[in-house]
């Protein structure tokens, strides 16, 4: 009876080795017809990326799944394929909030797939320079937390520098206490970002009521600091605590569960339409009574979906302000385009940041 079932394994391995070999093959039968596009693209000068083309495989495919693969492992398998077959039609660097492990890198690998080229930088002003100055084709920053709400860095940003938003991902955050030994005695002073600090405020001062806190740049330079300093811990991501080789203290120490960061990705040229696409703008209002609400009434009359409004001081002109606006649609669209066009007369200032598909539409899962 056990020699039949090793027998029976063994063929299964075998079927199974046979499988992955025809995987292969046709893995790299894709990636050749990949980079055949690619040239084809380069000739006529076409962009490489294509969000409706990307869209449609993903819905074909969990289409013709049905409900044999488990869907997000799906989604995730194939992000990975697809991700890799354009990469190799031109390898992307990618700039984000460093150092390594940082949750801004985290949301780079999930929208990039671990091929791209990831290029640290100490600020998110920093990120959005790289991009603007063409050193990196790509940057990634975090724009609005579920629980403590909007990045402003990232928002001022926006103001100083001529990108286009290409994309946006969203990232489901777990905050670690770690540090050197695992030892909560251990920990005399707690490292990390300003908004993770704020994000664990409650647990830390519950269970470390008299350990003062230490914002700095990023996760990842808190990781740092607890990895060359036994006293120090760090709020950290999952990808910190193996990159430099801390021990958990305690896992999941957020207040709130179900806290999420959105990221935006920027470059020089926002994508085409992808049929689930969100856009951005940046306004100045006239100096009259109610400039603002002329353009809510643009909005609600073109049938526009706002999701998101937010207002910024312009740096040097006291008690003026510049408003961030997020809208369901693409500037391809129709009515996107036709409201835009009537808000620019009523604006002091009118900015089209891009437009680019819901993160919803891409894979749940790095």
């Amino acid at each position: 009876m056990v020699d039949e079932q090793k027998n029976e394994i063994h063929h299964i391995r075998k079927n199974i080795d046979s499988i992955d070999s025809e995987i292969l093959t046709l893995l790299k039968r894709r990636i050749t017809f990949a980079r055949d596009i690619g040239r084809l693209k380069d000739e006529n000068n076409r962009a490489k990326w294509d969000p409706l083309r990307e869209r449609q495989i993903y819905e074909r495919l969990l289409k013709e799944n049905g409900t044999t693969f488990p869907e997000d492992s799906l989604r995730t398998i194939f992000h990975e394929i697809i991700t890799a077959c354009r990469l190799s039609q031109r390898n992307i660097e990618v700039a984000y909030l460093g150092p390594e492990a940082t949750f801004s890198h985290l949301a780079g690998v999930k929208y990039f797939g671990h091929s791209a080229t990831y290029k640290p930088q100490e600020s998110i002003d920093d990120v959005f320079s790289e991009v603007e100055k063409g050193r990196t084709r790509y940057g990634i920053v975090p724009v609005e937390n579920s629980i403590e709400g909007s990045v402003v860095s990232t928002l001022d940003s926006f103001m100083k520098y001529k990108v286009q938003i290409c994309g946006e991902v969203q990232l489901e955050i777990s905050h670690n206490l770690v540090c050197r030994s695992g030892n909560i005695e251990d920990i005399q002073t707690v490292a990390s970002h300003a908004q993770p600090l704020a994000q664990c405020r409650e647990w830390l001062r519950k269970h470390l009521p008299n350990i003062p806190t230490l914002p700095v740049l990023s996760t990842g330079a808190a990781a740092q600091m607890a990895a060359n300093n036994p006293n120090i811990g760090a709020i950290a991501s999952s990808l910190a605590i193996k990159r430099y080789e801390l021990q958990v203290v305690v896992k999941g120490i957020e207040d709130y569960r179900g806290n999420t960061t959105r990221f935006l990705v920027i470059g020089k040229r926002s994508p085409s339409a992808s049929g689930q696409d969100r856009t951005s703008l940046l306004v100045g209002t006239m100096d009259r009574p109610g400039a603002l609400n002329e353009i809510l009434t643009v909005l609600s009359e073109e049938e526009i979906n706002l999701t998101k409004l937010e207002s910024r001081p312009i740096k040097g002109k006291q008690w003026k302000y510049l408003f961030f606006l997020d809208m369901i649609g693409h500037i391809e669209d129709e009515k996107i385009f036709r409201g835009c066009e009537r808000l620019r007369p009523l604006c002091s200032y009118f900015e089209w940041l891009g437009s680019y598909p819901q993160s919803n539409y891409l894979p749940s899962d790095a």
